[in-house]
């Protein structure tokens, strides 16, 4: 296994740790070093006697030191995995030392433990049972006030609307919170949350409450629904699904290519969303991963990164999100099996089937072949080898750095949006992935 050092800079957790590593990738600061198809390892000598024993699981991307940085990985990890790929001859194949060998044990033994106590948990379906029902009853009455705040809006007229005050909109989201449906509550924030000085707010914010519209209409009329949409409904309203559960089905063995990477803090939880090409099945994935600040993420992934895995979906008309059963980094296979969408026509079938079959669905990537970055009109804009015009999302912050990668020739490229708004995710640049 290999990664790029744009893939080892991905992993890092801040932009400090990044240069440290950098100045830390450099062979007069290691005493000893090593690698094997499990590991690799070295001794860092810093400002003590000892040196600090730096280890990285290569099958999953761990780290573990003996330096007292409370970041993962620290800066030692970070500097040892770019000096591997920068000069991986200076690492010797051989066998791990004792040190590194018990690290790698116990986090097998874990690993085993882990599915050995989600198989003896038994669950008291009875009570179970009464818990569901009573929290259906409370997400009912919850939207049926809905119901009425939302017809209200459109019995007196959207004109004054960004008159509201934040107390109008944050009443309900709590009212939803209150009946158990945070997601309810989140796509009204999401609501009051549109820019009401933009041209043209009118149409963004009534695609906002249709969605909301459609998800409370159809939780009213659940039991006449398809089941899987049933359970799009449920996830969407704030229904959790049993993970363990979904970790028992088979699930969707193929290679996948990290596209993207993103992650964002509310209050004090780390949200990264993870997307995931397959590709012999053609597929997209979003993996989410929810830590507390200043935990271990479970999975180190990073853009251009291949993976042998099982992934098991949630339950779904469109199936996207889902979890890793079990993975190995693997190193880059054969790009030209990414199947490629020609232009933006061809994306928008795509989108109207999609949307056809979950119309309140979030944002999802494709990759399109043969686009250029322009400006136009005080825009930037995609455009697609027929000349047709897709606006890029104007929260997109990278645009240079695209132009620069692109050199005004059109590239392959990963987007993610939805009907006429995408933001880059990464190109295929010089036969490689390239977040940007």
């Amino acid at each position: 296994m290999q990664l790029t050092e744009d893939q080892i800079y991905a992993l890092a957790p801040d932009e400090a740790s990044k240069k440290a590593g950098r100045d830390l990738a450099n062979p007069a600061k290691w005493v000893s070093k090593g690698i094997n198809e499990q590991a690799l390892w070295g001794e860092c000598q810093g400002s003590g006697s000892k040196p600090y024993q730096t280890q990285v699981d290569l099958s999953a991307i761990a780290f573990k030191c003996s330096c007292p940085s409370r970041k993962f990985p620290c800066k030692h990890g970070l500097g040892l995995m770019l000096l591997c790929a920068r000069q991986p001859g200076l690492f010797a194949t051989s066998a791990m030392p004792a040190w590194v060998n018990d690290w790698i044990n116990k986090r097998a033994e874990k690993e085993e433990k882990k599915v050995e106590k989600a198989g003896e948990k038994s669950v008291d379906e009875s009570a179970q049972a009464k818990r569901q029902q009573a929290r259906e009853q409370k997400v009912s009455a919850g939207i049926t006030e809905l119901m009425v705040w939302i017809k209200d809006i459109v019995r007196g007229g959207i004109l004054t609307i960004p008159e509201k005050t934040p107390a109008y909109w944050d009443n309900m989201a709590r009212r939803m919170v209150d009946a158990q449906a945070s997601g309810l509550a989140g796509m009204v924030r999401n609501l009051a949350g549109t820019n009401f000085w933009n041209e043209g707010w009118q149409s963004a914010f009534m695609d906002k409450l249709l969605q909301l519209y459609l998800v409370a209409e159809g939780y009213n009329n659940i039991q006449n629904i398809d089941p899987d949409l049933q359970q799009d409904l449920r996830t969407t309203i704030g229904f959790t699904t049993n993970q363990e559960e979904l970790r028992a089905q088979t699930g969707v063995r193929d290679t996948w290519l990290v596209i993207g990477k993103e992650s964002r803090d509310e209050q004090q939880l780390t949200i990264e969303q993870n997307w995931l090409y397959g590709l012999k099945t053609n597929s997209y994935a979003l993996v989410l991963q929810f830590t507390v600040k200043g935990q271990i993420l479970p999975l180190a992934f990073s853009p251009g990164m291949y993976l042998d895995a099982t992934l098991v979906y949630f339950p779904s008309t469109v199936p996207y999100r889902a979890i890793v059963k079990d993975y190995n980094i693997i190193r880059q296979t054969d790009t030209s099996a990414v199947q490629t969408f020609a232009g933006w026509q061809q994306v928008a079938g795509y989108e109207t089937t999609l949307n056809s079959r979950l119309p309140f669905r979030s944002e999802m990537p494709v990759v399109v072949t043969s686009l250029t970055p322009v400006y136009y009109q005080k825009q930037w804009w995609l455009q697609d080898g027929e000349g047709c015009l897709c606006k890029i999302s104007a929260a997109y912050t990278n645009i240079w750095q695209l132009v620069a990668i692109s050199g005004g020739d059109p590239v392959t490229m990963t987007v993610i949006g939805k009907e006429n708004e995408y933001r880059p995710l990464g190109v295929w640049h010089q036969n490689n992935y390239k977040s940007i």
